[in-house]
């Protein structure tokens, strides 16, 4: 068998690391989406901070409602990072291959990232609006994944795909640099150790949460005025009086979305909830890599141990 498992390993490791961080700061996240969403004057604003949305949802004892949409998320999450991961490690190996360089330079980098990202946008889009209509809606109202998706058509499901493509910038940026600042952390390691053997390096455990914050702390503050817009795009909307309904028109573009915030909120407004939204997906980025990282070795050495069971394994059913 010529099957590469380096790809399938980074992939499955990515994936699972991803349920977990999802899974752990999920409240968080519902409480950042819905402070994120809410454009209104400042006189008329509903959460003065992401903590009142918490408050709110206690107070009206609905504090299971912070996981509404956990199953779709978890599901988005799981697809994205194994498809991302996948890709990402096959192009780099292949970049590897063909250009005969020991390791891989930040530009090249960036557009492998890139590539890996759009294509990984482009099958879970919808599953991402269908979560962020799940989050923004009143606590204990939220539909199911295909009543979220059934309010509008098809295309609404990808009315925020181009924003979705520009913000493939930021996981980019994000394992660029930590790419970048693990080969230059692992490099004394490997000349010390004399290990040539790069599918089997991993971090420790502080080291990877450690280069997971700081290289999403970067990409989130480069990227954040369109994760704004992103989330305005993909919200359910909310009338007067709070009750929430269809997604509306002013809201199914980019110049929609940026136009109601600079005449809502000004200039400021664009960075609205950037604290809560550091604090969460480095947080995320930082766990989910840190268990990458944990189980990246264990799962290569499963799946090579699979590899050669089915090795010895082909031969006999064949005879059979």
């Amino acid at each position: 068998m010529g099957f590469d498992l380096a790809p399938l390993s980074e992939a499955t490791s990515g994936a699972i690391g991803a349920l977990v961080s999802t899974t752990v700061l999920y409240p968080l996240d519902t409480c950042k989406t819905k402070y994120q969403a809410e454009v209104r004057a400042h006189n008329q604003q509903k959460y003065r901070n992401i903590s009142d949305v918490f408050w709110e949802a206690i107070s009206n004892n609905q504090v299971l409602s912070l996981y509404q949409g956990l199953g779709t998320k978890n599901l988005q999450s799981f697809i994205n990072q194994f498809i991302y991961f996948y890709g990402y490690s096959f192009f780099k190996k292949l970049y590897l291959k063909k250009s005969g360089s020991k390791s891989i330079d930040t530009k090249a980098n960036l557009i492998l990232a890139a590539a890996a990202g759009a294509f990984t946008v482009v099958v879970t889009q919808p599953l991402d609006t269908a979560s962020s209509r799940m989050q923004t809606s009143e606590f204990g109202k939220s539909k199911g994944l295909w009543k979220s998706l059934s309010e509008g058509t098809w295309s609404d499901a990808f009315s925020a795909l181009d924003i979705s493509l520009l913000l493939t910038a930021n996981p980019s940026i994000q394992y660029t640099v930590f790419d970048q600042l693990k080969q230059r952390l692992l490099k004394g390691k490997r000349s010390k150790k004399n290990d040539t053997e790069l599918s089997s390096e991993s971090l420790s455990a502080f080291s990877a949460f450690l280069l997971g914050a700081v290289s999403k702390c970067v990409a989130t503050c480069l990227t954040y005025p369109a994760i704004r817009c992103k989330v305005m795009i993909q919200a359910a909307e909310s009338d007067e009086d709070g009750t929430r309904i269809a997604q509306p028109k002013s809201r199914k573009s980019i110049s929609d979305a940026i136009l109601m915030i600079w005449e809502r909120e000004g200039p400021l407004g664009f960075f609205k909830g950037l604290q809560s939204q550091i604090l969460k997906t480095v947080l995320s980025s930082a766990l989910l890599l840190m268990v990458k990282e944990k189980i990246t070795k264990t799962t290569w050495v499963l799946m090579l141990a699979l590899q050669r069971f089915l090795l010895i394994a082909r031969p006999r059913l064949k005879s059979a």
